[in-house]
């Protein structure tokens, strides 16, 4: 079983995100960094994202992640503000702690790129 079954599918992976953003976008220190971002086409692209990255039957079609991060100049502290979202919301929506943690090691993966080093 792949971890996209684990966590449930798509539809529990959409839920996820939902989650994820609403919880991002309530962030006062990372808010500003989705002025000028269509919301659905984000929360869309973020659950492709973590569906391939989990084994799902989806290819991403997004930017590659340093070119959809370099002009944020982002964090370490960013960073960990983001990855801390996620892990609450994996864990609020049932997640089991394995699961967190291999997502989270997933994204941990993604760090020197999302910060342009």
């Amino acid at each position: 079983m792949t971890l996209y079954e684990e966590l449930g599918g798509r539809e529990a992976i959409e839920a996820v995100v939902d989650d994820f953003y609403d919880r991002v976008l309530a962030d006062d220190s990372l808010v500003d960094y989705f002025e000028e971002t269509t919301m659905d086409e984000l929360r869309e692209h973020q659950a492709e994202f973590l569906s391939a990255v989990t084994g799902g039957p989806v290819e991403y079609t997004g930017a590659e992640m340093r070119a959809a991060h370099e002009h944020l100049a982002l964090t370490d502290g960013d960073f960990d503000a983001v990855a801390g979202h996620l892990e609450a919301a994996l864990r609020d929506n049932g997640v089991a702690d394995e699961d967190v943690t291999a997502v989270l090691e997933a994204v941990e993966s993604l760090r020197d790129d999302v910060l342009d080093r």
